[in-house]
């Protein structure tokens, strides 16, 4: 199989599974047509088939519904928008509507297989699985200093995820002399070849030690574990060149654009 035979498979799976979201416990999720609306929780979130399936006033129309929707519960929100995605022009029509984007991110499968090899964390680093809620706001403190923004949410977040779908989330922490280095988490989503890496991030002391391989190796076999083929991940510029390099392959980019109501 070339390359980009193997890209077009995969491409193909990833658009025929992964264009939803699952729905958490402050969240409710819907359709508006075509659309999968998730609201509630931090922020709402959109995302749609690869061809939304409208052109032109249509379309203008099929944004104003989800801006007027998120407006009634006064929430911000995403909508999920991927490279190859119809038509060409919808992110001009959302940033039209008012919608902001966020950096781009590139999507990035692999097999989980061949992500589980043994990688051994680096000398005075211990990865282990938690889900005791003492380590939460821990994490979201590192992931605060990683981001130079307040990341505080992501305890609330984490915890709502391992109450309400504890079979579906795993959350690893990478620690060293009681103080967390990095952290990572795993979607496990059901009815799905698919498990979503999340997080990974890793203080800049840190990095270039092999945390955050480790950390990808740990989840790769608890994907394997239940019965996921394959990893996805919506990398950053900073991780999709290290991901590439452990055998996952980019198949599209993301761009969230997202709206907020009006003060």
């Amino acid at each position: 199989m070339t390359d980009d035979d193997l890209r077009s498979r995969l491409l193909a799976a990833y658009d025929d599974q992964m264009r939803g979201f699952s729905s958490g416990p402050d969240t409710v999720q819907d359709h508006d047509g075509c659309v999968v609306r998730l609201t509630g929780g931090h922020r709402g979130f959109v995302s749609t088939p690869r061809d939304v399936g409208v052109r032109g006033a249509g379309l203008d129309a099929l944004i104003a519904r989800q801006t007027a929707h998120f407006a009634a519960h006064g929430q911000a929100f995403e909508w999920k928008t991927r490279g190859h995605d119809l038509p060409a022009d919808l992110p001009d029509r959302l940033l039209a509507a008012g919608f902001a984007a966020e950096p781009r991110e590139t999507v990035l499968v692999g097999a989980a297989a061949d992500l589980a090899a043994d990688a051994a964390p680096p000398a005075g680093v211990a990865v282990r699985r938690t889900a005791d809620p003492a380590d939460l706001p821990r994490i979201a403190a590192m992931e605060t200093a990683v981001w130079g923004e307040d990341m505080g949410f992501l305890a609330d977040h984490l915890l709502g995820l391992l109450t309400a779908r504890p079979d579906e989330v795993a959350v690893l922490v990478a620690e060293a002399d009681g103080e967390v280095v990095s952290a990572a988490w795993l979607m496990l989503d059901r009815d799905r070849e698919f498990a979503g890496l999340r997080g990974g991030s890793t203080l800049p002391a840190w990095r270039g030690r092999g945390v955050y391989r480790t950390l990808v190796a740990h989840r790769a076999r608890l994907a394997l574990e239940h019965g996921h083929r394959y990893l996805h991940v919506d990398a950053s510029d900073d991780s999709s060149p290290i991901l590439q390099r452990l055998g996952l392959t980019a198949i599209t980019t993301t761009t969230p654009y997202v709206w907020t109501p009006p003060a």
